[in-house]
């Protein structure tokens, strides 16, 4: 490689590697800090400018990598110190998604090949057979060798070759590659294409072509192993998954510097501290922890490890895996596939930054989905309690616990649009005082720069907020469709404690979350989202609760949610509500107001609606003030 080369990843934790054959020196020099040319773009080195956490989803990246590096990450760097967290790329289509293809070729993995299909002779030692279970158990525990750059934690590329070839019996003169290997080479394929149309600079592009290339030969032999012991821990599937940032974050640093910008690519597989009680073993994974809940103190460690690994990074622009590695009880089963959010808002914890953003499609958050209603408007400010009532009844906002990481630091969030950067978007502020939402234009109030109270001093002044005291307004409507509603009438005269104790012990044996629940002393309703419930599954649920009672079920429902902080004290507003329903025609299948006073919602047949949202878009958001009748609905 020429020694004017400029080497987009790094990741000095691994630097200290040695090796010996001229293949692992050329990877090796991958893991060195690039030499960076003088023109390159990087971080504010003012010692005053803060923290900035930025996080890109997998559309965001799959279609825009380009624009995000010129037009966005750019425009940034002079005030700011940037962090840039990655997930994994979309597809054109869900199922070709790179997790879900990891998640795909991690089940095909455990397809035996067809015996009827002849291999190439080989054979499995007890040696060869030690080491493959080593190799799918997951990366190695801290204080062993290095792993060898590409071989993404927990496989050595210079073994992967001959084991595969020597041992499996694939490959050369194979009898026929199993059904992974397709998909390892569909995932190869889209990454490869996105770096050649996105990266012009040759040196660059050959460097990122060659670690897209290592790290798929290398997810290769992992599930060949996996497929050789038949298993698949949860720990395993972690790091399947983990590929999928890994990819993307390497590509991203490539098209930053390729832009100009100084980035360097930072992996967190290993970013997870040892318990305070030193067990080593639990903290990483082991399956000791399957059934451990990780508490908050957890979570702060790892905050305060990932900020202290970002802060090596300066002046580069670190772009940061959303996979932090193995967690006691796995890492899917703990967090789910949101856990790129919450490393994010880790990062922004570890690092005291001044905002989280959050980068989408969208402008922000809407009083309703703009796709179905037409009058709906960008809300500029949002209560973490209202976004995470919006998250919980349809609108892909931002996770709660996701949140609540951020919230309790005092750390705003903000959603933005990566086809839209200079807009303001949406912030979800922690200021429990803060109430202004309903008072403020998006035009009033500039959100060009990270939120802070300062910003919002003309808007917080008492004659300010005394004009429009008055003004008591809900936040935003959602609907979420695919909803199953189970009724449960007691056929036994017992107190109502043994009915209710018997139909919850049951929903928890089958691990079936309600979305709403209403109850009297021999009646239960409830609300389920069939979506990713299977046929089956519902079949035993229904049969069990009829143990308890007579069950009766009504299908292709939908739940209606009035959101507002302002709505506890919001005299005959669910008057509203349920009237615009009537007139409009929409049964109600049953109610439900939440203990906070702030969602008030409803079930309705699902064919009602978007009917039913922009019937309540109109009567319960777009309020006429006194003095006004007559004039049209006035928008705040």
């Amino acid at each position: 490689m020429s020694g004017a080369s400029t080497p987009p990843f790094s990741d000095p934790a691994s630097s200290t590697t040695t090796t010996t054959n001229s293949d692992s020196e050329s990877m090796h020099s991958l893991l060195s800090p690039p030499r960076t040319p003088p023109n390159l773009h990087q971080n504010s080195i003012d010692p005053d400018a803060k923290w900035l956490v930025q996080k890109y989803g997998g559309t965001s990246v799959g279609k825009f990598a380009v624009k995000i590096a010129r037009d966005i990450v750019s425009n940034y760097l002079d005030q700011h110190k940037l962090v840039i967290v990655c997930s994994a790329r979309s597809g054109k289509t869900k199922a070709l998604g790179t997790t879900n293809l990891l998640l795909r070729a991690a089940s095909e993995a455990l397809h035996r090949p067809n015996p009827s299909i002849p291999a190439t002779p080989g054979t499995i030692t007890p040696f060869s057979h030690h080491l493959l279970r080593g190799i799918a158990s997951g990366p190695s525990s801290p204080g062993n060798s290095s792993p060898t750059h590409g071989s993404s934690g927990f496989f050595n590329q210079s073994v992967s070759s001959s084991v595969i070839h020597g041992h499996f019996g694939f490959g050369n003169g194979g009898g026929g590659l199993p059904a992974f290997s397709t998909t390892v080479d569909l995932i190869r394929a889209d990454h490869l294409s996105a770096a050649r149309s996105a990266v012009k600079d040759p040196v660059i592009l050959r460097e990122v072509e060659g670690e897209i290339e290592r790290d798929c030969e290398a997810l290769r032999g992992f599930l060949f192993a996996a497929q050789v012991i038949d298993e698949i821990s949860p720990r395993s599937r972690d790091s399947i998954v983990g590929f999928g940032e890994k990819l993307a974050c390497k590509l991203m640093t490539a098209v930053l510097r390729d832009q100009g910008i100084d980035a360097e690519y930072v992996s967190l597989e290993n970013v997870v501290p040892d318990s305070p009680d030193g067990d080593s073993s639990r903290m990483n994974g082991s399956e000791s922890g399957v059934h451990e809940t990780l508490d908050q103190d957890f979570y702060d460690r790892v905050a305060e490890a990932v900020g202290e690994r970002l802060r090596q990074c300066a002046p580069r622009v670190p772009v940061v895996t959303g996979f932090f590695g193995p967690v006691p009880g796995s890492l899917l089963r703990q967090v789910g596939r949101g856990y790129t959010d919450l490393l994010a808002a880790l990062a922004a914890v570890g690092l005291s930054a001044s905002e989280l953003q959050i980068w989408k499609e969208v402008d922000g958050i809407f009083t309703a989905d703009p796709r179905k209603v037409p009058t709906a408007r960008l809300i500029p400010i949002i209560s973490p309690d209202e976004a995470a009532e919006l998250t919980y009844y349809g609108s892909e906002v931002v996770h709660p616990f996701t949140m609540e990481q951020v919230i309790r630091r005092k750390i705003p969030i903000r959603i933005k649009n990566v086809e839209n950067p200079t807009g303001g978007g949406t912030v979800i502020h922690p200021d429990p005082d803060l109430d202004v939402h309903a008072q403020l234009s998006h035009s009033e109030l500039s959100l060009s720069e990270p939120l802070s109270l300062q910003t919002l001093h003309p808007f917080l002044n008492p004659s300010a907020s005394s004009q429009t005291s008055s003004l008591k307004v809900p936040t935003a409507v959602t609907i979420k469709e695919n909803i199953v509603v189970l009724n449960i009438n007691s056929n036994r005269k017992s107190v109502s404690h043994g009915f209710l104790a018997g139909i919850f012990g049951t929903l928890d044996r089958f691990g079936v979350v309600v979305d709403l629940i209403s109850t009297s002393e021999v009646h239960v309703s409830m609300a389920i989202e069939e979506h990713g419930l299977e046929k089956k599954v519902l079949e035993r649920l229904t049969k069990e609760l009829q143990k308890s009672g007579t069950v009766s079920s009504h299908r292709d429902m939908a739940i209606l949610s009035l959101v507002g902080k302002q709505m506890r004290n919001m005299v005959g507003i669910a008057g509203r509500m349920f009237q615009t329903l009537a007139q409009g025609n929409v049964n109600i299948e049953m109610i439900s107001q939440g203990a906070s006073e702030i969602n008030i919602s409803c079930v309705i047949d699902g064919r009602d609606a978007i009917k039913a949202l922009n019937l309540i878009h109109q009567s319960c958001l777009q309020i006429r003030p006194e003095g006004t009748k007559g004039r049209g609905p006035w928008l705040f």
